[in-house]
């Protein structure tokens, strides 16, 4: 089977090195092949919301399905923004299976944290936005990179890998 294609996409001004310590983790955990976009979003000026001082991801995940070429199944977003959706305070980052486009922040995630436990955290929810956008619900097991994670720390407790029920259904869906 041949594997699908995730466009990342730099939105605003995340840390290059960011999105490429993406692409092994992606590869290796769901088959994805990575394709770190060419073109760069800029701040998002048009999700922001004044009255929150944040910025709306479903704006972002529509810009973002604009960039999305033939060959690429799904576009992932990363931004140094925060984020957010009406009903929370805030998300980490937001993903959409029927655009099959997501956005993950790194604004919270940084939040105490540098070098190579902010890449963990980051690969952690880049890895759980995918899992999304390929099919995958929220798990309930603490542990499991499919959690829904609250707080950064959260993010420090999950495994880079779907625990063994969500890895039976992800092998269910991709075939």
């Amino acid at each position: 089977m041949p594997q699908k294609a995730l466009l990342l996409v730099p939105v605003g001004n995340p840390p290059p090195v960011l999105l490429r310590d993406l692409e092994e983790p992606l590869a290796l955990q769901l088959g994805l092949r990575v394709i770190v976009g060419k073109t760069a979003l800029s701040t998002p000026t048009y999700a922001f919301n004044k009255d929150r001082a944040q910025y709306h991801c479903n704006a972002i995940m529509r810009r973002l399905v604009t960039l999305m070429e033939p060959g690429h199944a799904m576009v992932m977003g990363v931004t140094d923004v925060d984020l957010f959706v009406p009903d929370s305070p805030f998300v980490l980052g937001e993903a959409d299976r029927e655009s099959k486009s997501a956005v993950l922040s790194v604004s919270r995630l940084r939040q105490g944290v540098e070098g190579e436990q902010l890449k963990r955290r980051v690969q952690v929810e880049a890895i759980h936005l995918a899992g999304h956008l390929l099919g995958l619900s929220y798990c309930e097991d603490a542990r499991c990179v499919m959690f829904f994670a609250q707080t950064p720390q959260d993010c420090d407790r999950k495994h880079m890998s779907p625990c063994n029920n969500c890895r039976n259904e992800f092998n269910k869906i991709s075939r």
